[in-house]
């Protein structure tokens, strides 16, 4: 089955760093296996909107078409890129009131999916 990353969260990406994880021999029966992913940076009310879709494979529009991206949440074999802790940013309203944004830094697997056409 063929998912597009829903239009709505599709800012979320804006601006994802494209990175290599490597999984050693201790973390899977391999001895050495790399994926590429987009680390991301949201707050945590957004990474709330799309945690559930975790762990399903949407493909990807736009400037990276041809692309699809899995949300890593709790796959023991990625258990060091699981969402993390990524501060907080405080900002003090015009009325004096600090205001505070809590981040998480989530990982995308990022996987190749463009299919050839025959004529």
């Amino acid at each position: 089955m063929r998912r597009n990353w829903p239009d709505e969260f599709r800012d979320f990406l804006n601006g994802a760093e494209e990175v290599t994880l490597t999984l050693s021999g201790a973390e899977s029966h391999h001895p050495k296996i790399t994926r590429k992913a987009l680390k991301v940076r949201i707050s945590q009310e957004n990474y709330e909107k799309i945690w559930p879709l975790a762990e399903m494979r949407y493909r990807l529009q736009g400037d990276r078409a041809g692309s699809a991206v899995t949300l890593i949440t709790s796959n023991p074999h990625y258990q060091a890129w699981h969402p993390a802790d990524g501060g907080i940013e405080q900002v003090t309203l015009p009325s004096g009131r600090v205001h505070e944004t809590k981040f998480v830094i989530v990982h995308f697997l990022l996987d190749e999916v463009r299919e050839t056409v025959e004529a």
